[in-house]
């Protein structure tokens, strides 16, 4: 007997609603509006049994962008895989922030790329923009350099570990790095994330330290550090920016009011 659509949701009531009509769109090559309006849209065996076998992934806290493969950020649509961070809605944020701090033809400099996602947004909102971006990973830089061919924008991207090696100054240093704690409890909900990519043992700011200490160096004069944190990181990250002697520190908040991304200039 064949499967609807509709009989399908009821089976995976158990599923968060949203990501399982994500995940129908993606199997039967629809768009979610598409889904939704025809709710009587039979379901071959093949494609029942493909849904099956991921919506069990799904219920196992894998995110749904490693089963598809794709995550929309800064309406753009990136690959992702178990190489790298999931990106999230908040970090658009440090995008926005960053787009606006950087003048005509400034460099960029995001440390920490993951899939590209910041370092390729800001190129593509901004082709004036000279973005360079690294991340100590091989794998998430193949993951980058892919995500930065299909959008068709240029971005240099090294391997380095944080500013280990670069030598170049920039106008603009963005960076959303592992921030954290490893006893955090929220860690099980993200366990097929890159553990690399997520905590920064062992009270969360060790990362984030480093970059801050090391940003001066790297920074024009004039120019800014821009780093995306935990929750209730945020005077935590003032004081460290204040202690590098950065200027105009100050924290925004994302759209849940959280302060997530904090800013300081150089001199």
């Amino acid at each position: 007997m064949m499967t609807t659509v509709s009989q399908w949701f009821a089976d995976h009531a158990h599923l968060p609603r949203f990501d399982a009509e994500l995940l129908l769109a993606h199997v039967l090559d629809l768009t979610r509006a598409q889904i939704i309006a025809h709710p009587e849209r039979t379901l071959t065996e093949r494609k029942t049994a493909t849904l099956h076998r991921l919506a069990h992934r799904l219920h196992a806290n894998e995110p749904l962008a490693y089963i598809t493969g794709k995550r929309e950020f800064w309406g753009l649509d990136f690959a992702v895989s178990s190489a790298v961070l999931v990106p999230r809605p908040e970090t658009e944020l440090l995008v926005e922030l960053a787009l606006d701090c950087a003048p005509q033809n400034a460099t960029v400099l995001d440390l920490g790329t993951g899939s590209g996602a910041i370092a390729i947004a800001l190129a593509k909102q901004r082709p004036d923009l000279q973005v360079t971006a690294t991340d100590k990973s091989a794998a998430a830089l193949d993951v980058a350099r892919r995500n930065a061919r299909v959008h068709n924008v240029c971005v240099d991207f090294i391997q380095a570990d944080w500013f280990s090696g670069l030598t170049h100054e920039w106008q603009v240093i963005v960076s959303n790095p592992p921030y954290i704690r490893p006893d955090d409890p929220h860690l099980e909900a993200l366990s097929a994330e890159p553990e690399l990519a997520l905590v920064s043992p062992p009270d969360g700011l060790h990362d984030l330290a480093q970059i801050i200490i090391a940003a001066p160096i790297h920074l024009h004069a004039g120019g800014h550090l821009l780093v995306e944190h935990g929750y209730d990181q945020a005077a935590a990250v003032r004081g460290l920016m204040c202690k590098a002697s950065l200027s105009q520190v100050s924290s925004k908040t994302d759209l849940g009011s959280v302060e997530r991304v904090t800013l300081g200039r150089q001199g």
